[in-house]
């Protein structure tokens, strides 16, 4: 590392791999220690107990961003830090990434952040099969998310299609 450059003391972005399901953690623990760090997460609808549910989930599983410059900034504690296992370097150099990428995704986190959440557990056209009620162990196709806890969905009755609105709980994707 040269120490009398200009380009070399301006911060620059690196990527930092994390240990497997812990770049939460790391980032916490990097941003306890004063570092600036960027850890882009989306929410997703998950299915847990029967039940949807909206979690955040990295972008980029096991990897987050970290602003450095090359002078200034104290490097050696990065390693050890928990849920850190190193930065992405090629030979023995760090890898920076361009701000504007960076940028481009902080730009779209915070739009998505300001957005209301869609349902991405299911989509439209998306063979599913309702589990509860009348119409239990029926095939239809999802159509539409109706709020938090319903959905509409075709299903062929009477050789024609009906627009059903059930509740989310009671499907369940075709082959799951």
């Amino acid at each position: 590392m040269t120490t009398d450059s200009t380009a070399d003391a301006a911060p620059r972005w690196y990527v930092i791999q994390c240990k497997g399901g812990e770049s939460f953690r790391a980032s916490e623990h990097l941003d306890n220690q004063g570092y600036e760090v960027f850890h882009p997460v989306l929410e997703v609808q998950r299915r847990r107990r029967g039940k949807l549910i909206w979690l955040a989930e990295p972008l980029f599983p096991h990897y987050l961003f970290i602003r450095l410059d090359r002078v200034a900034s104290n490097w050696r504690p990065i390693r050890s830090t928990r849920g850190v296992l190193r930065l992405v370097s090629f030979g023995h150099e760090p890898v920076a990434v361009a701000d504007e990428l960076v940028m481009t995704l902080r730009d779209g986190q915070s739009a998505d952040s300001r957005g209301e959440r869609a349902n991405v557990y299911y989509r439209q056209g998306d063979l599913v099969e309702i589990t509860d009620g009348p119409f239990r162990s029926l095939q239809a196709v999802f159509d539409a998310q109706q709020g938090e806890e319903r959905a509409i969905v075709l299903l062929n009755l009477l050789q024609q299609t009906q627009r059903l609105n059930v509740p989310v709980a009671a499907l369940t994707r075709r082959g799951d």
